[in-house]
């Protein structure tokens, strides 16, 4: 979406979207199928610390179960309404609402339909097709910082998407660790909160040439009573693949809420 939709394009989208959710209800029975469809790369060893290059997907997604709260983590997630159990109008996702940043985990494990990576000397971008948003994760040996949002001089602020460093775990997994998330954001779209001292571990394992699978770990005491998985993914390689831009713009979104309104009067 690049530009205002008229009402008539708006509601042709909600069928969309209520249409989309049966398809998707759909496709973990078909994803075997999608999964060897898309094997249109050279196939063969992954390349050792490499994961350049463009990868769609989720080809197949599982969601992790969260475990028991704490009392602050209950009163904040009893305070979130999120779009699949309130509706559009009922929400208050400040993504889905306003657009937002999406911010880290969530844009990890919602509208993945690519990512890609680009390696640098110092660092590995990760890069995001929803809202085209890139992530720098340093791997230069540095620390992750202790002191976000803390009061004294010279802490780092909360990011939307933290800070984070990688380590390569044998030739084929890449091991980023971030903290510093700024507590405005949801770990995922079930609107589970998080604190800013919240510790997210993602694993890319390149087991092959044309395959990454991805799985994201969160550790957060304040909020959570133990550690625990929040998703899985797979993904395929996808040679000289140009991700498209897939954005969430304000003036669409404002005349997407007129349309909803109208609909419930």
């Amino acid at each position: 979406m690049r530009r205002a939709l008229p009402p008539a394009r708006i509601a042709l989208l909600i069928v969309i979207l209520f249409t989309s959710v049966a398809m998707a209800q759909g496709a973990q029975q078909g994803g075997n199928v999608l999964f060897n469809k898309l094997n249109n790369g050279p196939g063969g060893p992954a390349p050792r610390h490499d994961l350049s290059g463009s990868w769609t997907g989720p080809v197949q997604a599982q969601m992790g179960e969260v475990p028991p709260m704490t009392p602050l983590g209950k009163q904040l997630f009893s305070a979130n309404k999120p779009e699949r159990q309130f509706n559009v109008k009922g929400t208050n996702d400040n993504f889905v609402r306003t657009c937002d940043p999406m911010g880290f985990p969530y844009n990890a494990v919602y509208e993945i339909r690519g990512i890609a990576f680009g390696t640098m000397p110092d660092r590995i971008l990760v890069l995001s097709q929803m809202q085209r948003v890139w992530r720098e994760v340093w791997m230069d040996g540095r620390e992750l910082p202790k002191n976000v949002g803390g009061a004294e001089k010279g802490s780092p602020d909360p990011r939307y998407y933290g800070y984070s460093v990688g380590h390569w775990e044998g030739d084929n997994t890449l091991v980023i660790d971030t903290t510093g998330l700024d507590e405005k954001t949801w770990l995922d779209l079930r609107g589970y909160p998080h604190s800013v001292d919240a510790h997210v571990q993602e694993r890319y394992t390149r087991p092959d040439h044309n395959d990454l699978q991805l799985t994201i770990m969160v550790d957060d005491p304040k909020m959570y009573t133990k550690p625990f998985s929040l998703g899985t993914a797979s993904f395929k390689w996808i040679p000289n693949q140009e991700l498209d831009e897939q954005l969430c713009v304000p003036s669409d979104i404002i005349e997407y809420m007129k349309l909803i309104g109208n609909l419930s009067n």
